[in-house]
């Protein structure tokens, strides 16, 4: 069995909840991952006992890359607490939003899949914490110069069908990152998905049996997937194609939006993006001034 082809990507684009600084002003036609049931379906083998147990590694790791452990969450400026904001871009079920949540930063989630959200909200609720989750389709939403962290992880870039829709969701999370912020792309790299390409394979998860097929398209700029989900008898597909960039293409999308630098890592440990890396991790940086 392939080892990162069968990594399943999370959640994706990301419309109800108001804000002063919130802008929603477009509106694009429908999209596979605009299918609610797509989500919900195949939540049980995206979302499984390793993908949460590997929360607090992310978190650790997302906290120094953004150094946000340079802030003093318990400091306060005129009664207001003077701590990151953090905007977590595609958040489902806030595998990661909460995380950052218990940590005493102020987090904004924001998904296209309602029923994601709802969960994340009973959860926040559950924990008593105060955390902000907006439906919203991540190409509409900014709120400029407001947040010092923007996230996007868990494979969740390159599925819209026009790449100029990337181009736009990376100068969304820059204009909504205060001067000096930080944005974190995690995703599969070209680089990984030729060197583990397998054309199909099948496995076992939460008990349920998934068969898949990867067809490279258009001289590996994307990868087509078709999945398979046996489910109590039922037959379950779903096909979809996710755009593949190159650390190099990557990098330079970032710069293209006016990122000042731009960091690239091969796993949550600082690894570098090498032949044994594990994932394609940017950090995008905003100047200072």
């Amino acid at each position: 069995m392939g080892s990162s082809v069968n990594v399943l990507p999370g959640f994706f684009a990301c419309t109800d909840h108001t804000f002063p600084l919130y802008s929603l002003v477009m509106a694009y036609k429908k999209e596979w991952f605009e299918d609610e049931r797509f989500w919900e379906e195949y939540a049980p083998i995206m979302f499984d006992s390793q993908h949460w147990a590997e929360v607090p590694l992310v978190a650790d790791s997302v906290t120094r890359l953004a150094k946000l452990n340079l802030y003093d969450p318990l400091r306060e400026t005129n009664t207001v607490v003077a701590g990151p904001w953090v905007l977590d871009l595609c958040c489902g079920f806030g595998r990661i939003t909460l995380e950052l949540a218990r940590r005493g930063f102020a987090v904004t989630g924001v998904d296209i899949t309602k029923s994601y959200l709802q969960t994340a909200r009973e959860d926040a609720a559950y924990e008593n914490l105060d955390i902000e989750f907006i439906h919203a389709d991540v190409r509409s939403f900014t709120r400029p110069r407001f947040f010092d962290v923007v996230t996007n992880l868990y494979i969740s870039f390159g599925y819209f069908e026009n790449p100029d829709d990337d181009r736009l969701m990376v100068r969304n999370a820059y204009d909504s990152l205060k001067p000096g912020g930080a944005f974190i792309i995690e995703t599969l790299g070209k680089e990984i998905a030729v060197r583990d390409f397998v054309e199909r394979e099948w496995f076992t998860r939460a008990d349920l049996t998934v068969l898949t097929e990867y067809t490279p398209v258009d001289s590996w700029s994307g990868l087509k997937n078709r999945w398979i989900l046996l489910k109590q008898g039922a037959w379950i597909e779903r096909t979809f194609t996710q755009r593949l960039y190159a650390a190099s293409e990557l990098r330079r999308l970032l710069l293209d939006a006016g990122f000042a630098s731009v960091e690239l890592y091969g796993d949550w440990n600082d690894g570098a993006y090498d032949n044994r890396a594990q994932m394609l991790i940017a950090v995008g940086r905003k100047s200072p001034s």
